[in-house]
Formats: structure tokens, sequence, C-alpha cells
């Protein structure tokens, strides 16, 4: 299987809109409160919300492909655009989705490795993400790629207030 990133631009603003909404709907809808989720979605998953994103020099959106179709998709913040620790010593994912059919294939684990480049090349120390507490499977996957856990923080999905856990996974390590 080739696989390979597509930087998103403005020009892709409603097909990345509508996918990150398809993968975030697919993988949580089910298990949050229908009206909160609802609003959350109206609000976060708007033309509007991610053309600002696409805008800001500090973020980044990449689709990942096979051959012409969009498998995957993730989102990385540097500096100020990072939700949580803001230093230039590190790099957030934000957000990394598979689309639902072509999950088991092993896109994740391509994708992680990937990023993981792109904050080498970067020259940053670390990177980090949040993810749910309740999304043990994501908790695994991060944990067999090297990330560990280093706090918690809010995360509001409409007013219902979850907790992620902040995972980080420091550079350094993978080159002793």
């Amino acid at each position: 299987m080739k696989l390979y990133l597509e930087r998103c631009s403005l020009d892709h603003l409603t097909d990345l809109t509508n996918f990150a909404r398809r993968t975030f709907v697919d993988a949580f809808e089910t298990q949050n409160n229908p009206k909160d989720f609802k609003d959350y979605i109206n609000t976060a998953f708007t033309n509007e919300a991610f053309e600002e994103q696409l805008l800001n020099a500090d973020s980044q959106f990449y689709f990942v492909k096979l051959k012409t179709d969009i498998v995957g998709y993730f989102k990385l913040n540097e500096n100020e655009a990072q939700t949580e620790l803001k230093g230039n010593e590190s790099v957030e994912l934000e957000r990394i989705y598979v689309v639902k059919e072509h999950q088991g294939k092993k896109i994740g684990h391509w994708m992680i490795r990937e990023i993981i480049e792109k904050a080498r090349i970067a020259k940053k120390e670390f990177l980090w993400l949040g993810v749910w507490e309740h999304n043990l499977a994501a908790i695994r996957f991060y944990q067999k790629h090297g990330f560990t856990k280093f706090g918690t923080h809010p995360y509001y999905v409409g007013k219902d207030k979850q907790i992620d856990w902040l995972m980080r996974l420091d550079l350094a390590t993978l080159d002793a």
C-alpha cells in the first residue's frame, strides 16, 4: 500500500471540513450526549472554523492519501497555535484520524512515523497530544509508539466536560 501526504490549503477547505467531520462523528457520536455532540460538531467542524485554522501559519493539516482517495488526516500545531504548552520546543498532534473503512491497515502507524519525522525536521524536542481518557484503543496505540502520560486537561463536547490525557513522546529517546 503506497501512502502519501498532501498538505492542505484553502483549496482543500470543503474536503477537509467534510472529512474531519465524518471521522469525528464515526469515532465519537455514539459515546456522547446527542445534543452536546451536535452543538459541538456544528461549531468545531465548519468551513469557517477550518478556514481560520488553515490560515494560521503555526498549524498544518495533512491528508493521507492512497492513490486519489483520502484515507486519513492529521493536524500539527507549533508555537502559539498549540492548545496547551505553547513552547517552541514541542509540536502538538491535535488530530489524527483514519477513515473507518481503512482502519486496521497500519495507516495510523505510518502516519505516526511521518509525524515524528516532521517533528524531527523541525528540530523539536518532543511531540505531544491529548486523548480522551475513555478512548482506550487510542491510548494503547500511543503507548505502543512510546508516548507517556504527563497530565490531563478538560475537553468540552458541547457542555459536557470530558478529560483528556496529555501524552508526550521525547524525540531524543528514539535515537537512543
